[in-house]
């Protein structure tokens, strides 16, 4: 018996969005956690923002960066979560075949940007500590915006295969995806004939771009990590790594479980609905949690939102 979903098709005017698979029961209940993640990864991000504009004292190069953090994290987390939502609510998950390739395009692109921004955060630390003397001179105004432009080409033009790639592939599956958003892999399996070359363009921009960004933050600390032993007394060493401290966790939260989650998807020993529900929490901890690190261990960022709140309140 044929099914319209499994009807041959080489152009798909649309596919759907399944949600998570398997709990569409409990789809608006799933949506209360989603939706307070949604809404503090905004809040948050939105005043990281106003904060760096208001300040004058933060517009140093770290400070910058992380101003590119919190961008990154709104793009990222507005990329997929407006649509997941709407699937949760409204049961509306029907997506056009150019919409979910501009979906995964931009939610791809800023991810790569995400992983170049703690780059160049590893990047200004290991110049703090190794060399703070010429930190100013090194990091400055002008130079961070070239690391900034290069981080924003490199994301856009690494991942500008993807949607290229989907486009030239028949699709004679079906066109049902079984996740909330459109992802570069949930689309590859659905297409026929030798994908091999998105499958493999997919793993080199893993291992290849974002895998040499885990090696270069790992050999920058490895530096700053001896800088700081090197220290002549634990204070000091204690008060230098408390420098760092927001970065690495910041850092570990997107690299660790990214890692996972992406070489997990290409098995399929782990349950899709745990897989699903589980990635999709990842993908909105650190736009909800980065502002949340920064702003609790950053002291002059936590100093002017408590001026903030007093200020207003009297």
């Amino acid at each position: 018996m044929s099914d319209s979903n499994t009807t041959d098709f080489t152009n798909p005017s649309t596919f759907i969005l399944l949600g998570i698979p398997g709990l569409e029961a409990a789809h608006v209940w799933i949506s209360i956690p989603f939706c307070c993640m949604y809404a503090i990864a905004i809040l948050g991000n939105f005043t990281i923002l106003f904060i760096m504009k208001m300040e004058p004292s933060l517009h140093g190069p770290m400070y910058n960066f992380l101003c590119m953090l919190a961008i990154s994290d709104l793009v990222v987390s507005t990329s997929i979560l407006p649509k997941m939502l709407a699937i949760f609510w409204f049961s509306s998950r029907e997506i056009n075949f150019s919409a979910c390739l501009i979906q995964l395009y931009v939610f791809h692109c800023f991810s790569v940007m995400e992983s170049g921004i703690f780059v160049a955060m590893a990047l200004d630390r290991y110049v703090a500590i190794c060399d703070p003397l010429r930190h100013a001179s090194t990091l400055t105004n002008p130079v961070v915006a070239k690391i900034g432009l290069a981080i924003v080409l490199r994301g856009s033009i690494v991942v500008l295969p993807y949607p290229f790639l989907l486009r030239q592939w028949p699709y004679c599956k079906t066109n049902i995806i079984p996740q909330p958003y459109c992802a570069h892999m949930a689309v590859v399996k659905l297409a026929c004939g030798d994908i091999r070359v998105s499958s493999y363009y997919g793993l080199f921009v893993l291992f290849c771009v974002m895998g040499l960004d885990v090696i270069f933050i790992v050999m920058s600390y490895i530096q700053i990590l001896r800088a700081i032993f090197c220290l002549p007394t634990k204070d000091a060493r204690l008060k230098t790594f408390g420098t760092c401290i927001s970065h690495l966790c910041a850092t570990l939260i997107f690299y660790m479980p990214g890692l996972f989650f992406s070489l997990t998807y290409r098995f399929h020993h782990v349950p899709l609905h745990f897989h699903v529900l589980i990635a999709n929490v990842y993908y909105l901890m650190p736009s909800m949690l980065n502002p949340l690190i920064y702003g609790v261990r950053t002291k002059q960022i936590r100093v002017r939102l408590l001026w903030l709140f007093t200020h207003k309140g009297t």
